[in-house]
């Protein structure tokens, strides 16, 4: 199936795994993209990506690269693993997922996430057990008895556990996959950034993309000292008690940290109207991004968050094609009024 360009970009994303720490295969593979379109993308010391072709930037757009994941905390008997997570995430929703361990050697070894004695033959309880990384387990897919037969495999504590994405687009527009939040926003800004490569020198903006948003300190650091502003391309959130919508762009105005700049967010409404940009104003009421990492770390800018509505985030998510469009189309309407 050939893909929109926006998807296209979203599924290339999403077929490289990217949990917290273990991103730098996600940062060259778009560092490799803007190279071959003539611009100078920097990796920061902590691994993030900045893409900033003017000398004075007011402003930085911001996504996150990294996802949600696990490490290996345990080896025991039977091949199985115990972990630690990467990120927070009810445990249940990646109950029954496939996974890969990947070791430190660089050898991958397939598994499932599964619930200790999971049979609901032997198991007339499997339905009831409340789930916790106490009693669930990466059952692998090796012929192994002991946790000394697993060391031999190159298997150890610390290995990343990368849960899979299990991408699909729908002929009615939908895409359905892990790790919308936050490839998704990703996507958005790369296409902005391939669209727009031979003006971008003219723009007074920067684009960062993080790996470490799940674990809380993101951008935190790398972005310009000198921006006045931060456009935080994240996710939307839909779902009860809140107006995100999957064909929309979500704007903002309060998350778990506190109110967003007003007068930036205010100036994006209006944009979205003047650009009949199908949008929502929202308050996330647990939630945080990259914008709060940058505030704490103390730099004196002014945050908005924005991003296309995700459906049951930090599961089985879905968005639509509209609401990534959406999102691009108010990035691109925001960074050409600076």
């Amino acid at each position: 199936m050939q893909y929109p360009p926006l998807i296209d970009m979203l599924s290339r994303l999403e077929a490289i795994p990217s949990p917290s720490g273990y991103t730098h295969n996600a940062t060259a593979y778009l560092a490799g993209l803007f190279k071959k379109a003539g611009l100078h993308p920097v990796l920061t010391n902590k691994g993030a990506l900045l893409v900033c072709e003017h000398k004075d930037p007011v402003s930085v757009c911001a996504a996150h690269l990294d996802t949600l994941g696990a490490m290996v905390s345990r080896l025991e008997d039977g091949a199985r693993l115990r972990v630690a997570t990467i990120g927070g995430y009810p445990l249940n929703s990646f109950e029954g997922e496939y996974a890969t361990v990947i070791t430190s050697d660089g050898r991958k070894w397939r598994g499932t996430f599964l619930l200790d004695n999971p049979a609901a033959h032997v198991n007339r309880e499997v339905g009831k057990t409340e789930r916790s990384l106490a009693n669930m387990h990466i059952r692998l897919d090796v012929e192994a008895k002991t946790p000394q037969e697993l060391k031999k495999l190159g298997i150890g504590v610390g290995d990343y556990v990368c849960f899979d994405h299990r991408f699909e687009y729908t002929d009615t527009g939908f895409v359905r996959t892990r790790f919308l939040d936050d490839k998704a926003g990703c996507a958005v800004l790369a296409d902005i950034i391939l669209r727009n490569a031979r003006g971008l020198a003219a723009l007074p903006v920067a684009f960062f993309f993080s790996t470490y948003e799940e674990v809380g300190h993101g951008a935190s650091a790398g972005i310009p000292r000198g921006v006045k502003e931060m456009l935080a391309v994240d996710m939307g959130v839909v779902g009860g008690g809140v107006y995100g919508e999957e064909t929309a762009v979500s704007i903002c105005a309060k998350d778990s940290t506190g109110p967003h700049d007003y007068e930036l967010r205010t100036r994006l409404v209006a944009l979205a109207k003047k650009n009949l940009i199908a949008h929502t104003v929202d308050i996330f009421p647990f939630y945080g991004s990259d914008g709060a990492a940058t505030i704490h770390a103390g730099y004196d800018v002014k945050v908005s968050v924005i991003g296309p509505g995700v459906s049951a985030s930090h599961g089985v998510e879905r968005t639509h094609i509209k609401g990534m469009e959406a999102t691009a189309k108010l990035v691109e309407a925001y960074i050409k009024t600076l």
